[in-house]
């Protein structure tokens, strides 16, 4: 049997990438799946592909900045389909990376933006479907922070550290709603190739400077962190509550920049 079959699912940031591959891996585990999206029409085209495929599937637009949009995405949820059982937080601001520097010229209108986004409109997402979950017996939360939280760097401050908030929510979240059988753990995905990605990570001159940093023999695709994603909102994951999990082919186990700094390599 589908492990997921009988479950309603929320995946935010559904229209592509990691969204996309989490949304068709629940629906082929026989979830209903609601595929929310900023980007709408991106969403309604997964869905169409989901619906062909024999899937229970609906799409719905999703601001994060706007708390109705969050509320309304719930609504949606379960007056769709009746219940939720699941939401997976992936949606994210990306668009500000660019001007995202280091603390000292960083703009504030940058990392008030981000942080609105990323971790507030999680936190609110969380917020909406807690009562939702509670009313059917319990469920699961899975947000999406990064490697960026996980270490610090010259640059994406205000991304980094919207995506640390998101971590430390999520073990709030399972100690104040542990014991009514809600969980909520978080996933740091390492690089991830991605048609949003691909520039920066996946064409062969890049996939050369960064395939030294991994222990994995290549890099992640959307359906490494999707598997994760439906093991931990499935029953096989009802043990695992308030975790943080990096999938990132190894690269923050080992610090072979460091032994090349001291050889000179």
């Amino acid at each position: 049997m589908a492990r997921l079959s009988g479950k309603t699912v929320v995946v935010t940031g559904a229209g592509t990438g990691i969204g996309e591959g989490t949304a068709q891996l629940v629906a082929a585990e026989g979830a209903d799946v609601l595929l929310a999206d900023i980007n709408e029409a991106a969403a309604s085209s997964v869905t169409d592909d989901l619906r062909q495929q024999g899937s229970n599937a609906e799409a719905c637009h999703l601001d994060l900045a706007d708390e109705g949009s969050i509320r309304a995405m719930i609504a949606t949820a379960l007056e769709t389909f009746g219940r939720l059982d699941a939401l997976v937080n992936n949606a994210a601001k990306t668009t500000l990376t660019a001007e995202d520097f280091g603390v000292e010229n960083t703009d504030l209108r940058v990392w008030d933006e981000t942080m609105h986004v990323n971790l507030r409109g999680t936190m609110l997402a969380c917020k909406h479907a807690l009562p939702a979950l509670r009313a059917s017996g319990g469920g699961a939360i899975v947000n999406i922070a990064s490697g960026a939280a996980l270490r610090g760097a010259r640059g994406l401050t205000a991304y980094g550290v919207s995506k640390a908030g998101i971590i430390t929510l999520g073990e709030y979240i399972a100690a104040q709603h542990g014991e009514e059988g809600i969980r909520c753990n978080t996933i740091s995905p390492g690089i991830i190739i991605t048609p949003k990605t691909y520039d920066a990570f996946g064409t062969p001159a890049q996939r050369n400077k960064v395939m030294p940093l991994m222990l994995s023999p290549r890099l992640g695709v959307p359906a490494d962190i999707g598997a994760a994603i439906v093991w931990l909102i499935s029953d096989e994951g009802a043990y695992v509550n308030g975790q943080c999990i990096s999938i990132d082919g190894g690269q923050m186990s080992h610090q072979n920049y460091l032994m090349d700094a001291l050889s000179g390599d």
